[in-house]
């Protein structure tokens, strides 16, 4: 089931009138509605792979129990073995066994070997990549003793599997979200409407911005060899927004979603477009995975109190394993390993946390410096979401080449209905640059009349375009 579906509009109204008005508040009876709603959730795509997530959640439901009661080291350190191999060997087989069989026939190739290896037609799970690392911050926090572990089973099931981000994110942690299902939770009109809001910016940052933009992305990446550089370069421009409307428009759905429902979830984008150097935009681009590598293997690896070269090698591994996370293609690689040498200037020169303010805080246009900043920042990073979406490494380095060296004609005719979409959408964003989500304060910005003239432009072009509707780009990851 995804957000932008008739399904899920009938769905999410019947689950919010059972959770509010039949289980009468009843906190135990609202967790197992979360369980219940969200195995529907997720079984609606493909109903076999729930015995994945019930048997993730067993495993650490009970090695988290397990380590409380024991203070051996040798014991809680297999323990957490146990936890890594089970849920991460799960991940490793259905998204990467194919790779790797493909990889090693490659080398032994190389040196004049035969060797065939079997390839199996293995279905990926969606939102596996997700709810495995959401698990594993549980078991972790548990062994480094950040975090109680929870006797209540149906409260754990309803944290693995929460619906409004168990297939896309934002990747929560144990210590944040855990908790909230242990408080009692009542109707916030206040919330309810805040929720309803990033919903409905998220919608439009999908349905009108992605999958528009979506259109001529595919085109113009599937026939590249036929376009000249100006088209090229505009279709890894259009891809940028493309990958920026569809997740982040995901992730403000399921923020908004699950605070209908009474639960906070952490930001996981804060507008990384208007970063003004590469780190700074790290630190605003899907931020939950980028903490969540930060705390659990940048850190415990020295993070950057280590001599240089240890500082360039955790940099390189942090980037390189959350290409690999995002596929098992080598293109993912490539593009982890770009964004690292982007990172690394900032890093030796100890530039890496210069920018942590928002642009032009204090004024309404940006400094032509901040603008050249934003800009530059922006085109290394198109740069490299030409990896990110190429199918092959063969097909990367020819656009590339095509880009830079190709013709520039423009042999592709766009509408001028989506460049105007794309301005609007950059100057609302703009404007909302300093909140969690870029119309979080519409309220006290705009009088009503406007604010609901606002809307209601919003919702008819939601429902103008709803007919081009394309999965998320993230269920593949």
């Amino acid at each position: 089931m995804i957000f932008n579906s008739f399904d899920f509009a009938v769905y999410l109204p019947i689950v919010f009138f059972l959770y509010w008005y039949v289980t009468n508040g009843n906190l135990k009876a609202q967790n197992l509605l979360i369980v219940l709603a969200s195995y529907v959730f997720y079984g609606w795509w493909d109903y076999r792979f729930l015995s994945l997530i019930a048997f993730s959640s067993v495993v650490d439901y009970t090695i988290g129990n397990t380590l409380h009661r024991t203070e051996k080291k040798s014991t809680r350190k297999m323990l957490l073995i146990a936890s890594l191999l089970v849920n991460l060997g799960l991940l490793g087989f259905f998204k990467y066994y194919n790779f790797f069989v493909a990889n090693f026939e490659s080398a032994f190739s190389f040196f004049g070997y035969k060797f065939e290896g079997y390839t199996l037609k293995i279905i990926l799970p969606v939102g596996i990549s997700f709810y495995t690392f959401q698990t594993l911050s549980y078991t972790i926090d548990v062994y480094r003793k950040k975090l109680e572990p929870t006797k209540d089973f149906i409260a754990f099931l309803a944290f693995v599997s929460f619906f409004p981000q168990l297939v896309a994110g934002p990747i929560e942690r144990a210590t944040n979200l855990l908790p909230q299902f242990f408080k009692k939770r009542n109707f916030d009109y206040t919330g309810a409407v805040i929720g309803t809001r990033q919903i409905l910016w998220g919608l439009f940052k999908k349905v009108v911005i992605a999958d528009q933009c979506a259109i001529y992305v595919n085109s113009i990446f599937d026939n590249s060899a036929y376009h000249g550089g100006i088209v090229l370069l505009l279709g890894a421009i259009l891809f940028a927004f493309q990958i920026y409307g569809d997740f982040s428009g995901y992730s403000d759905i399921a923020i908004g979603v699950a605070r209908l429902f009474g639960f906070k979830l952490m930001q996981n984008f804060a507008f990384p477009y208007f970063s003004r150097d590469i780190a700074e935009f790290w630190r605003r681009w899907h931020i939950s995975l980028s903490t969540w590598f930060r705390d659990y293997l940048y850190i415990p690896l020295g993070g950057s109190r280590v001599s240089q070269s240890k500082k360039i090698r955790n940099t390189f591994i942090i980037f390189l394993v959350s290409g690999f996370w995002h596929g098992a293609n080598w293109t993912f690689i490539i593009w982890g390993a770009l964004n690292a040498l982007y990172f690394l200037p900032l890093l030796l020169s100890q530039n890496n946390r210069k920018n942590l303010d928002t642009v032009a805080e204090n004024s309404i246009f940006p400094s032509f410096r901040e603008l050249g900043q934003m800009l530059l920042t922006f085109g290394i990073t198109v740069v490299a979401w030409i990896f990110f979406r190429a199918e092959n490494l063969e097909h990367s380095f020819s656009y590339l080449k095509n880009m830079l060296f190709g013709t520039n004609v423009l042999d592709i005719e766009i509408p001028y209905t989506l460049y105007i979409f794309l301005a609007f959408f950059l100057l609302i964003e703009w404007i909302g640059r300093k909140d969690q989500f870029a119309i979080e304060h519409l309220d006290i910005k705009i009088g009503r009349p406007i604010r609901w003239a606002f809307y209601i432009i919003l919702c008819f072009c939601i429902i103008g375009f709803v007919d081009n509707q394309q999965d998320f780009i993230y269920f593949q990851f």
